[in-house]
C-alpha cells in the first residue's frame, strides 16, 4: 500500500484541537488498530509498518500526531488524559467498534492509559518498549530528579508564547526516511551506538516547539498509573539492550498486567528501526489471532 492509497486527515476533538492521523480504509469491517509513536515524534513513525503490513486486509489502520506534535500542532497543557481522550473523540467520529492499540516507547504509555480510561472498549494492546516512571535510567533518571526546574521552564516558555514570542513554523521529520538512513549508518558503523542518533534534545527541538517538548519529558517521567486494571490481552515487544531502562525490572512490572506475554528481540529501544521486519511479523501473527478468537467468541455467543 502506497501513501497515495491512505489518507492523511484532520478531526476537530471537543475542545477545539485539530488532531492529524493517517489512515489506511478497510471498507469490510469495523476494526480499527490505532498506533501512537514515542517523545518527539510524529506518526510516520509507523509509515513502514504501514505500507507493508497484511493487517490492511482484515483492519483499518490509524497512525495518530499526538496533541502537540506534527500535525496535531498544539500551544497549551498536555497530559496523557488528553491524549487518550482525542483517540477517543477519534475513534467514535470514526464509528469503529472494535479497537487494538499499538504504543512504542512514550506511545506505549498512552495505550496504557487509553485502556484504563475505556476498560471496556479496547480488544487488545501492543506495547513496545514501554517505559516505566519506577524504572527509568540515564537522562530520564535525571528528568525526574529536576522535574520541578522543569516545570519553573515550561511556566516561562509559556509566559514568553503568551507575549508572541514563538516559533510558528517547524520542520518536518520522516521517521520513515530517518530509519532507512539510519540503518544504512549502523550497517556502515556496527560499533555506533543508535541512543547518540535517536536521543538528541537539540535536534528534536527543531520539529516541535520546546514547550510540547518539556511536557513530552515530564508525562514520560510521570507515573503510569494501575496497570494491574488491564484486563484485555496485552502482547510486550522487548528489546534486549534496552536504552532507557532496566530489562528486568521492565518484566518485571510488566507481570503484573494479568493477561499480558512478553516477546523479545535483539535491539535496543528502537524495535522499528532496528528490526522492522521481526517486529512487524510478531505482530502481524499476535494480532491475527485476536481478531481471529474474537470472531469465533462472536459466533459462539450469536
Amino acid at each position: 500500500m502506497s501513501k497515495t492509497e491512505s489518507e492523511l486527515q484532520q478531526l476537530q476533538v471537543r475542545d477545539g484541537a485539530k488532531i492529524g492521523f493517517r489512515l489506511a480504509k478497510n471498507e469490510l469491517n469495523r476494526c480499527v488498530i490505532g498506533m501512537v509513536h514515542g517523545l518527539a515524534s510524529n506518526k510516520t513513525r509507523w509509515d513502514e509498518f504501514i505500507d507493508k503490513t497484511c493487517l490492511r486486509k482484515i483492519a483499518n489502520l490509524m497512525a495518530f500526531d499526538l496533541r502537540g506534535h506534527n500535525d496535531s500542532l498544539w500551544h497549551g497543557r498536555i497530559t496523557r488524559s488528553k491524549w487518550a481522550r482525542d483517540m477517543y473523540d477519534i475513534f467514535k467520529a470514526k464509528q469503529f467498534d472494535k479497537v487494538f492499540m499499538i504504543g512504542h516507547s512514550m506511545g506505549a504509555q498512552v495505550v496504557m492509559q487509553y485502556a484504563m480510561q475505556h476498560r471496556d472498549l479496547v480488544n487488545g494492546l501492543i506495547l513496545i518498549d514501554p517505559i516505566f516512571d519506577k524504572n527509568l535510567t540515564g537522562n530520564l533518571v535525571l528528568a525526574r530528579r529536576t522535574r520541578y526546574i522543569l516545570w519553573t521552564i515550561l511556566l516561562v516558555v509559556w509566559f514568553f508564547n503568551l507575549l508572541g514570542f514563538r516559533k510558528r513554523k517547524f520542520k518536518f521529520r520522516s521517521l520513515y526516511e530517518l530509519d532507512i538512513a539510519t540503518r544504512q549508518y549502523l550497517a556502515e558503523n556496527p560499533h555506533q551506538d543508535i541512543a547518540e542518533l535517536y536521543m538528541s534534545p537539540v535536534e528534536d527541538m527543531k520539529y516541535m516547539p520546546l514547550a510540547n517538548y518539556i511536557q513530552d519529558i515530564l508525562e514520560v517521567i510521570r507515573p503510569v498509573g494501575p496497570i494491574d486494571s488491564i484486563d484485555c490481552p496485552v502482547l510486550v515487544l522487548l528489546s534486549k539492550r534496552p536504552a532507557m531502562s532496566n530489562l528486568q525490572k521492565n518484566v518485571e512490572i510488566i507481570k503484573t498486567i494479568p493477561n499480558s506475554q512478553i516477546h523479545y528481540i535483539e535491539a535496543d529501544h528502537w524495535l522499528m528501526t532496528e528490526k522492522p521486519d521481526e517486529a512487524r511479523q510478531v505482530m502481524e501473527d499476535w494480532l491475527q489471532s485476536q481478531l481471529n478468537t474474537n470472531e469465533n467468541q462472536q459466533r459462539s455467543q450469536a
